[in-house]
């Protein structure tokens, strides 16, 4: 069932509790307004029938004859006064109580009309009278008091019934809000999860299986038809969306292997083309020298000779050094890592390339931030960073640049930083991408476009980050985070 069908379902129900609601309070207060009535001509009857138990005490005390006529009257308006309200008043007392209190008029009204006004009633007639006058009173006020008694029953009842009825159409509603919308903030929720995980290359599925120690109780309510209803069911909106979510994150999760396959494939290609490339150089140099040493062997002399050897060693070399920094990444050393303070290895790096630093000229700054949590480094593979961060900027800069290496703490990642900034000549926007890419200069011949790379490979491994700032004219800014040391986690996670 649809979640819509399911609203509107709830709803109708609800709709359905206030109508049923509604028509027995308006039975409740017709009824008791048919009473009311009854409890008014009764109340009218009770006065008249104190009036005319006065008229008979004044008839035998004072045998005033017009006292008999006054009874007559107020029992001819009585009676007319009861078949008006005969169909209120079987409403309110019933068909039977009607016949008796119209039964007890009567036979009231017989007994009087049978006494002579103008002579004394007989003792006989006298205690008839009197007996018929009491049954009369007694049973109207027996009548009145029952039902004055039924009308504060029904107002209780009503009260109660209507209470009742508000706290069932409350709960109702709140159960059957509470029970879809939480079904739909669970299947939000899940959704929600997957969409960030997806969003962070996690392509996992949204739960729709119960855990194991609820299955068993949902298992048994599903088969109640009653609460049947609340089940997820895999044909409404939320589970439509939920089958597109993870058929989507199947898709993605295939692209994606088909993405790194074709960015293996487009990087083997271009650490291929970079290898053959740097290495055809220095190739091409020793064959070429090779090939005119054999030539020109017999007319150079010894110092020409040594020459062309020291040419071939220096390109031999170059190439050592390029299969060197290959190694160097594709097979890392183990890192000895220790705890370490980064302002000290700043410094160790600093007096390392203190010669080339004054050759060049440039102006250093220098701020290294104060009570710096300690990291969990190797220090030598950090120096090697730095010193080639520090090596490329100087070779960027001219004399009276800048170069600035400063420190400071991110209190909001929880890690240390490491900034090494020049005022040179930068680097153009569309290289900036492609700077820490195998065999990618700027230096042309002079580079071989490895020093970036291996140093991005260095600070990945210790869960860090490196990224570059340029601007042509102005210079370049290179920032390195790495996390602040918690002995605990590094212990757990290097253990």
């Amino acid at each position: 069932m649809k979640i819509v069908h399911k609203i509107i379902l709830a709803n109708t129900f609800n709709i359905l509790l206030i109508a049923l609601t509604g028509f027995f309070a308006y039975q409740n207060l017709n009824l008791l307004l048919t009473k009311l009535r009854y409890v008014e001509i009764a109340d009218d009857m009770n006065a008249s029938f104190l009036e005319m138990r006065l008229s008979e005490k004044n008839y035998f005390l004072y045998k005033d004859a017009s006292a008999l006529k006054a009874i007559q009257a107020k029992l001819n308006e009585s009676k007319t006064a009861m078949e008006y309200g005969r169909t209120d008043i079987v409403k309110a007392i019933g068909a039977q109580s009607y016949k008796q209190l119209e039964s007890s008029t009567h036979a009231y009204l017989q007994v009087i009309s049978s006494a002579n006004v103008n002579a004394p009633a007989p003792e006989e007639l006298q205690s008839r009278i009197r007996e018929a006058g009491q049954k009369l009173r007694e049973f109207s006020d027996h009548i009145t008091k029952m039902e004055r008694s039924n009308v504060n029953r029904i107002i209780a009842d009503s009260r109660t019934g209507l209470f009742t009825s508000l706290v069932l159409i409350l709960f109702s509603a709140l159960g059957f809000s509470q029970l879809i919308s939480r079904r739909i903030l669970k299947s939000l929720t899940e959704i929600e999860k997957v969409a960030h995980a997806i969003s962070e290359g996690t392509f996992t599925k949204v739960q729709t299986d119960l855990p194991a120690d609820q299955d068993a109780v949902m298992t048994f309510l599903s088969r109640v038809r009653c609460f049947s209803f609340f089940m997820p069911n895999p044909s409404d909106e939320l589970g439509s969306v939920m089958k597109a979510i993870n058929s989507m994150s199947e898709e993605l999760k295939k692209h994606e292997e088909l993405i790194i396959q074709s960015k293996k494939l487009a990087s083997i290609g271009i650490l291929t083309a970079g290898v053959a490339h740097e290495l055809g150089n220095p190739l091409n140099n020793i064959s070429m020298m090779a090939q005119a040493y054999s030539e020109l062997y017999d007319d150079l002399g010894r110092e020409e000779r040594l020459d062309y050897m020291s040419k071939i060693e220096e390109e031999t070399e170059r190439i050592r050094e390029i299969v060197k920094n290959l190694l160097d990444f594709s097979k890392p050393k183990k890192p000895n890592r220790d705890e370490a303070q980064v302002n000290d290895v700043v410094q160790k790096s600093l007096k390392l390339v203190q010669n080339m630093i004054s050759i060049s000229n440039i102006n250093i700054n220098i701020c290294l931030a104060d009570r710096l949590p300690q990291v969990y480094i190797d220090i030598n593979q950090i120096q090697e960073v730095l010193i080639n961060l520090i090596t490329n900027a100087i070779q960027a800069a001219t004399a009276g640049d800048e170069l600035f290496i400063g420190t400071r703490s991110n209190a909001d990642s929880d890690r240390v930083e490491i900034e090494v900034r020049d005022t040179g000549k930068g680097i153009p926007p569309e290289f900036l991408p492609h700077v820490f890419d195998p065999f990618f200069t700027t230096k042309e011949a002079s580079g071989t476009g490895l020093g970036l790379f291996v140093s991005f490979g260095i600070i990945q491994n210790h869960q860090g980050s490196i990224r570059v700032q340029s601007e042509l004219g102005v210079g370049t800014c290179f920032t390195i985070e790495l996390p602040a040391y918690d002995k605990k986690e590094t212990s757990d996670e290097w253990s």
